[in-house]
């Protein structure tokens, strides 16, 4: 009996397989579009222009649930054909052009521009692309619907000669059922790329390190690309220095000294272009404390401080799993969490809709996991699920169980 339940069960997982399978091969090639938008406008009004369609030589996402999200996002991009209107791929994200909107300077009717790159599976027909962002009351703001055709001649092609060398850190067990990581090198002239390679293996042990990776490291593969900066370093704009870097990142983003960021998304992604790479991790050749992480788009940290391994790996919980930081200010100057809205973050819970994040763990084996009031910013009305956690303090070795709940969901939502 066992024996027949057990192929019963292989040969429908055989065929969900397939199925999903024949499902990308229906709609896609395999061949990655690269779609460049601008994003612009203040609190009060935004923007969304397509700037330019690219494609490159394949596919490093996602070839099954092509429809679900496993998380929600800051904002979303659709892809449905165009004939049948079937949503036949789509992916989250969060911008730094959403955060700037919380700021002063965008409520005083300032307006900017920000670069934003997002990649998904190249068509084989026409399809209609919809990219929506959202406010913090998960409320959407602004959208805008593009039709693409895949035989537009003026789709640019990338990545296909010219490709920025890069050296395989790691190897998947199985590469076309894993998550595909790219370390970028960011302020390291040609003559330190053996220090960059060093900086990038002492962030995948690091990351390594940490459960739930550890027992999932043969589902990474793991790539280190050797862009070259003219300069040393990152510009420090509080201090009056500026470097010819290869992504111009630099600190004192929204006037906060330690936030360091490059807003240069689609020099980012040139220099990527041609290597297998999904998820980024730029690495910036510095001792200043300092980095960020933004759900797919980025992460970037600083390399040469004391911090670097917690940082890095706490600024990839937010790049890759869309972890929200679990501490608190004393005086929150911007509230990112209105109580009366449930973050879609899975390890932050304002108590209005907590169905599905970590209530399956309450009272089950770990009496600390429970709901503690002090995180996202807020000292009161946000609430976190455990003491203390990698998204929570640096001085904390291990994710929480609550932060490692999400991040298992994630890695088996790309690679099972």
């Amino acid at each position: 009996m066992d024996r027949m339940k057990n192929f019963i069960i292989g040969l429908f997982c055989l065929i969900c397989c397939q199925v999903s399978a024949q499902e990308f091969n229906d709609y896609f090639v395999n061949k990655t579009l690269r779609i460049d938008y601008n994003f612009a406008g203040n609190a009060k009004q935004q923007n969304i222009s397509v700037d330019q369609l690219n494609v490159m030589p394949r596919w490093y996402g996602k070839t099954k649930r092509l429809a679900e999200l496993p998380i929600e996002g800051n904002g979303q991009i659709t892809v449905k054909d165009h004939k049948t209107h079937k949503i036949i791929y789509r992916n989250s994200f969060s911008t730094l052009f959403q955060e700037w909107l919380s700021y002063p300077e965008a409520k005083s009717g300032i307006s900017k521009s920000f670069e934003n790159v997002f990649l998904v599976p190249m068509p084989k027909d026409t399809v209609d692309i919809t990219v929506d962002l959202r406010n913090n009351r998960r409320e959407i703001m602004t959208s805008l619907t593009h039709q693409v055709v895949p035989t537009d001649i003026l789709i640019r092609h990338i990545g296909e000669t010219h490709v920025t060398p890069f050296v395989t850190l790691q190897q998947a067990k199985d590469t076309t059922k894993c998550i595909h990581i790219a370390f970028l090198a960011e302020g390291y002239q040609q003559k330190e790329m053996e220090t960059f390679l060093k900086d990038a293996k002492i962030a995948i042990e690091a990351l390594f390190a940490h459960e739930p990776f550890k027992s999932y490291r043969d589902k990474f593969n793991i790539i280190a690309v050797e862009a070259p900066s003219i300069d040393s370093g990152t510009s420090e704009p509080s201090k009056g220095i500026w470097k010819n870097t290869a992504l111009h990142s630099h600190f004192d983003t929204f006037y906060s000294n330690r936030y360091l960021t490059t807003l240069n998304l689609k020099a980012l992604h040139d220099w990527l272009a041609g290597t297998p790479y999904e998820h980024i991790i730029v690495l910036v050749n510095t001792a200043e404390y300092g980095g960020g992480g933004i759900l797919n788009s980025y992460n970037l940290s600083m390399t040469h401080h004391r911090l670097y391994r917690p940082v890095v790996v706490h600024e990839f919980g937010h790049s890759f799993a869309g972890l929200g930081d679990e501490y608190a200010y004393e005086q929150e100057q911007i509230p990112m969490y209105p109580t009366d809205i449930e973050p879609w973050e899975q390890n932050l819970t304002t108590k209005v809709n907590f169905h599905g994040k970590w209530e399956n763990m309450i009272g089950k084996g770990d009496p600390k996991i429970g709901l503690y009031e002090g995180a996202g910013y807020s000292l009161k009305g946000v609430y976190r699920g455990y003491p203390d956690c990698r998204m929570r303090t640096n001085e904390n070795p291990v994710f929480c169980p609550i932060c490692q709940q999400a991040i298992i969901r994630i890695i088996d939502f790309y690679t099972k």
